[in-house]
């Protein structure tokens, strides 16, 4: 999957921590992008059997995108509370750790999980 398709699953999950119900609009807003671009992006995400978006435009989640969502969110928060400890500012920490968790082998993130305990 393409970091776009991470970035967009990882909203909705986030989105729906806060928020019983997720709409394309809410991803569109919280990520400050065009409803059209979200649209493209469901369309691909459905296709690609990561979501399901119902007749009244609620968007759930298949198990395999439940998974990829909950596997880029670990590794923001994470990857951000590493960066935070090592005194990086909150909101650097924020932006960095969003282009690292994308990248990142599985390994070396099981090493960065091992040294945070």
């Amino acid at each position: 999957m393409h970091e776009s398709g991470e970035m967009y699953l990882e909203n909705i999950l986030i989105l729906g921590k806060k928020q019983n119900i997720v709409r394309s609009v809410d991803v569109a807003g919280r990520m400050n992008i065009s409803k059209a671009s979200v649209s493209r992006a469901m369309t691909k995400l459905k296709e690609e059997e990561c979501i399901i978006i119902d007749s009244n435009g609620h968007i759930a989640f298949t198990e395999k995108g439940r998974n990829i969502a909950e596997t880029i969110y670990e590794r923001h928060r994470v990857l951000t509370d590493l960066l935070i400890s090592l005194g990086v500012s909150e909101a650097t920490a924020e932006a960095d750790a969003c282009k690292i968790e994308h990248d990142i082998s599985p390994e070396t993130f099981e090493a960065v999980k091992k040294h945070m305990r």
